[in-house]
């Protein structure tokens, strides 16, 4: 990818499994950078490097399909979360990658489809009352450390408490572009 805004590097982490589900979570987080001439560099969480981290400005780690929960099985190549000192934005299976990282537990909780959501305050420019896009099997309990934004019976939306690490149960490439960019 060429370079179009120096010294600002997008890191997208994919957490799938399959080639095709990029085009659903992957491919649209690109397409948002791409237009606001955000520079980025997409890779697997298996062909991770330090150097990747090191060379990146802030880092999204992307959600996956339903069906695909390879990255439970590999929580400890996310071990590097905890003391990563730039922002990440977790989507999805980032946010549960996030949680389970800072000791949060998986339950069962499926949701597909547009909801309102409301925030307690603002999130990434969202705030009050907004459409969402929802789709996941799992949910997880609020990690110690982090503070969630929405009234729901579990976290929708988390940010730790003194690091710049945030993350949302919903995919805000499809109805909260602007989130993306606010990130």
């Amino acid at each position: 990818m060429e370079s179009r805004n120096r010294g600002k590097m997008i890191l997208i982490i994919k957490t799938n499994k399959e080639s095709l589900h990029e085009l659903e979570f992957v491919k649209p987080i690109e397409d948002i950078l791409s237009k606001s001439k955000i520079e980025f560099k997409s890779i697997h969480y298996d062909n991770l490097t330090k150097k990747d981290l090191e060379n990146s400005d802030k880092i999204v780690i992307s959600g996956t399909s339903l069906k695909d929960n390879q990255f439970l099985e590999d929580l400890n190549k996310f071990e590097w979360i905890k003391e990563f000192q730039k922002p990440i934005l977790g989507i999805c299976s980032g946010m549960q990658i996030i949680g389970l990282t800072f000791g949060s537990k998986i339950k069962k909780q499926t949701e597909i489809g547009q909801q309102k959501i409301s925030f307690k305050k603002e999130f990434l420019g969202l705030n009050s009352e907004v459409n969402v896009y929802m789709l996941h099997n799992n949910s997880i309990n609020l990690p110690k450390d982090f503070v969630e934004f929405t009234d729901s019976k579990f976290p929708k939306a988390i940010k730790h408490k003194s690091k710049e690490i945030y993350g949302v149960l919903f995919h805000p490439e499809v109805f909260n572009k602007e989130m993306i960019l606010n990130f």
